[in-house]
C-alpha cells in the first residue's frame, strides 16, 4: 500500500523549556520522552504511535524533517527503488536511529527538505484507549489536539528563471510517493503555473501541501481540532497564555478547513485546523483556484491576504 500517513515532524527550537510549556500548555501535546542529545518527543491524545513531534535545541529555527508511515517494512525497499530510478538519492537509517522507531528511508524532496519514510514506531495507545473508550480524557490540557494533521513547506518558486519547485514536488509526490493532486493554485499570464498543491494519501483534503516562496522553508505544522468551537476555545487559550497568533480564526476557502495560524516560541508556525472538508477520494475533480481568487482561497471571509502569512516562515 505504501506511503499511511503523516508520522512526524522534527523541528528546531531555541529554547527548549519555553517551546516544550507551549507545546504541552497551548497544543495539549504530552511529552513522552528525550533522549540523551536533548531531543523532547511529544504526542497528542488520540495518537497512537510513540510521538508525532520532535523538538530539537538549536540556535535557530525550522525544519529538519518531516516522516510518513508506510505499511509494511517491505514498502521501504518498493519506495527506495522507485525514488532512486527517479533520480534523487536515498540513505536507509537503521532501526534506533530515532528512538521507538524501525529503519527509515531518508531522502530530499525535489524542493531541498528532508523527508524519512518507516514502517514501525512503537506502539503506545491513545490517552483513551481501545477498550469501551470515552471521546476524550479527562487530563485534557489547552487546546487538547486530536492529532498532527499535516504539514506546509515553502518551495522556491521564480518565474524569471523558470525555477519552479512547487511544480517539481508535486510531480514526485504523485508519481514516485503515489499522493493525488486535490487542490491547486494556477497563476501567470496563461494560468498554468503551479504556485501552491495539495495533496492527499489519506480522506483528509491534505496531507502536505508546497506553497512557492523566494527561498525553502517550513511554513506551518498543523493540528487537528473537532470543531468550530474547538476553533474559538483554542483562541481563548492563546489569548490566555499571550501566545503570538499570525491570522485569527478564520475559514480557509481552499480545503474548507477552519483554522488560526500562530507561532511557537521559536517563531515556527503552527495550525489548529478544523474540519474535514471534504471526503478527499482519487477520482475527486481537482479543485483550481485562479490568481484573482488567491485571497478567498486563503481566507475565504475577507478574501485579503495576510503579508506575514506569505512573508514570514522559518
Amino acid at each position: 500500500m505504501g506511503i499511511l500517513r503523516i508520522g512526524h515532524i522534527s523541528i528546531r527550537v531555541m529554547d527548549m523549556a519555553a517551546a516544550l510549556k507551549h507545546y504541552e500548555n497551548v497544543l495539549g501535546m504530552k511529552k513522552t520522552m528525550e533522549d540523551k542529545h536533548g531531543n523532547v518527543y511529544l504526542k497528542c491524545w488520540d495518537e497512537w504511535d510513540k510521538y508525532s513531534l520532535v523538538l530539537t535545541p538549536s540556535d535557530q529555527a525550522g525544519l529538519n524533517h518531516v516522516a510518513y508511515k508506510v505499511e509494511n517494512d517491505a514498502d521501504l525497499d518498493d519506495l527506495q527503488t522507485k525514488i532512486e530510478a527517479y533520480g534523487i538519492r536515498t540513505t536507509v537509517q537503521p532501526e534506533g536511529t530515532l528512538p521507538s522507531t524501525g529503519r527509515m528511508l531518508q531522502f530530499n524532496l525535489p524542493s531541498g527538505h528532508e523527508m524519512r519514510l518507516y514502517a514501525m514506531k512503537e506502539y503506545v495507545g491513545t490517552e483513551v484507549g481501545t477498550q469501551n473508550p470515552d471521546p476524550w480524557p479527562d487530563n485534557i490540557k489547552g487546546a487538547g489536539a486530536h492529532w498532527l494533521d499535516h504539514c506546509l513547506l515553502m518551495c522556491e518558486l521564480n518565474p524569471e528563471t523558470g525555477v519552479n519547485k512547487v511544480a517539481e514536488n508535486t510531480k514526485f509526490s504523485i508519481e514516485v510517493l503515489d499522493f493525488f493532486l486535490t487542490e491547486q493554485i494556477l497563476v501567470g499570464p496563461a494560468g498554468d503555473m503551479q504556485a501552491a498543491t495539495w495533496l492527499a494519501r489519506t480522506t483528509t483534503p491534505h496531507d502536505i501541501a508546497f506553497v512557492g516562496g523566494p527561498r525553502m522553508g517550513l511554513h506551518h505544522i498543523a493540528f487537528f481540532l473537532d470543531s468550530w468551537n474547538d476553533i474559538l476555545k483554542a483562541a481563548d487559550i492563546m489569548g490566555k497564555t499571550k501566545t503570538k497568533i499570525d491570522v485569527a480564526p478564520t475559514r480557509h476557502g481552499i480545503t474548507r478547513g477552519e483554522t488560526i495560524y500562530f507561532f511557537d516560541p521559536s517563531g515556527n508556525r503552527n495550525e489548529t485546523f478544523a474540519g474535514l472538508g471534504y471526503l478527499a477520494q482519487r477520482d475527486r475533480p481537482v479543485t483550481t483556484w485562479s490568481e484573482d481568487h488567491l485571497g478567498s482561497g486563503i481566507f475565504f471571509h475577507t478574501g485579503e491576504m495576510v503579508s506575514s502569512f506569505t512573508e514570514v516562515y522559518t
